[in-house]
């Protein structure tokens, strides 16, 4: 499939629908997208929203759009969502939240399927905000349904990151693995308007506390707030420009383009090799050596010595 590129930088929405397209159902990695775009990209500033499903992501992003649409900022939104088990296709379930912004021209939402492969998608939904970059959108906001490892693979395609719980989420605030603590740049307390609000807010700062952090690093704020009600929304836009304001004074935003760069072509190089490893006849042998009668007398790593010496 041809790119359109010219399409893409007057922010055409066919050429963008096209390009998004291939990026979700192209079968391997590929570079093809970065190259053509590459010089057009590094000024947008990218969102990260995730958490438990439940929470009011879709809700606060709209809320987040609202906010941004009346500073005439323009906003793509990748949902990242899973697969449905029957089509394959993405299950749009509260996308419903964000349909005011459909017709607004100045606002592109997107669903990505996880399709099971999980290794890529972060990849894919970078590819399609590196779109979104190159035909002018301000803010780009990639939005996940859980806190698993698409997540924290996502998250590193950020420059800031809000995880949003709600005051009931006491369980899942203690299951916290350290990843998901270190990727946070704001912890979102939604739906703050229900009882026990206060106790989640007393929890996450107590184990921010916990961490001391180095001097000149940030701080992850813990924020309340409440989508339905339109509660706590300019606290939480303010911070997410004073975190952006804090990643372009110390050179940090630079630096997420970089790793984001080397992420891609690292991947990529890793996914050409395990493409060239897997012939058709070193897949045959590992079948004929799993259906072996002895095979439980064969030790593994005889049978990967095998398939390496091909």
């Amino acid at each position: 499939m041809k790119i359109d590129l010219n399409g893409i930088l007057d922010s055409k929405r066919l050429a963008i629908s096209r390009a998004l397209s291939f990026v979700e159902n192209t079968d391997n990695l590929n570079m093809e997208i970065t190259d053509a775009l590459f010089k057009h990209l590094g000024r947008a500033y990218r969102i990260g929203v995730t958490g438990p499903p439940g929470a009011g992501k879709s809700s606060l992003v709209d809320r987040i759009i609202t906010y941004w649409r009346k500073q005439d900022k323009r906003i793509a939104v990748i949902s990242v969502d899973p697969t449905s088990p029957f089509t394959g296709g993405a299950i749009l379930g509260d996308r419903v939240r964000m349909g005011r912004h459909y017709a607004d021209k100045g606002v592109f939402i997107r669903s990505m399927a996880t399709r099971g492969n999980h290794g890529g998608l972060a990849l894919r939904a970078q590819d399609a905000a590196d779109i979104f970059d190159a035909a002018g959108f301000d803010i780009i906001v990639y939005e996940t349904v859980g806190v698993g490892q698409v997540e924290l693979d996502v998250a590193k395609a950020a420059d800031t990151t809000l995880v949003v719980l709600v005051p009931e989420s006491g369980d899942d605030i203690q299951a916290m693995k350290a990843g998901l603590m270190e990727i946070a740049d704001l912890f979102i307390i939604n739906k703050a308007d229900r009882q026990g609000a206060n106790q989640a807010f007393a929890q996450i700062q107590s184990m921010l506390e916990m961490r001391h952090p180095e001097k000149g690093l940030w701080s992850p704020q813990v924020i309340k707030t409440s989508a339905l009600q339109d509660e706590g929304i300019s606290k939480l836009t303010n911070a997410l420009v004073e975190h952006r304001q804090f990643l372009g004074q110390h050179g940090i935003i630079r630096q997420n383009f970089k790793d984001r760069i080397l992420l891609k072509i690292k991947s990529h190089i890793e996914e050409h090799v395990l493409h060239e490893f897997w012939t058709t006849e070193r897949q045959h042998q590992l079948n004929e050596a799993m259906a072996a009668e002895n095979v439980m007398g064969t030790l593994p790593g005889k049978i990967v010595k095998t398939l390496l010496e091909k």
